[in-house]
């Protein structure tokens, strides 16, 4: 089995250096992005975690240091939407070809726009 992903092939296909971190997974994590940050020994503002919200019924991936918290009506408002809300885990799932907790902006089944937090 191979340890590429369509993330990291597109990384890779990029021309973009990485290195990829393992740590056990825990997927009843409350909070996984901050599980993350806690099993890589990293401060929670360096890890980030991958959202996918809908904007006005569009999705979107929103990358946060996984700390923080997304206020879906300024996310909404800075896409120049009305509306925001969180996509349900399932469709999130089919929409990036991604597993909950291992969602990422790279590699995905279709493109969307990506937001990341400017701090």
């Amino acid at each position: 089995m191979s340890k590429e992903t369509r993330a990291t092939q597109a990384l890779s296909a990029a021309g973009v250096a990485f290195r990829v971190h393992h740590y056990a997974y825990n997927p009843d994590a409350h909070h996984i992005g901050m599980q993350a940050a806690e099993a890589l020994d990293e401060p929670p503002h360096r890890v980030l975690k991958s959202l996918m919200p809908l904007v006005d019924g569009k999705p979107v991936c929103v990358l946060v240091p996984s700390d923080q918290e997304v206020s879906m009506k300024k996310l909404a408002a800075g896409l120049g939407g009305k509306t925001g809300q969180m996509m349900k885990p399932a469709t999130a799932e089919r929409i990036t070809g991604h597993h909950v907790g291992g969602i990422r902006p790279f590699g995905q089944k279709r493109q969307m726009p990506t937001v990341i937090e400017q701090a």
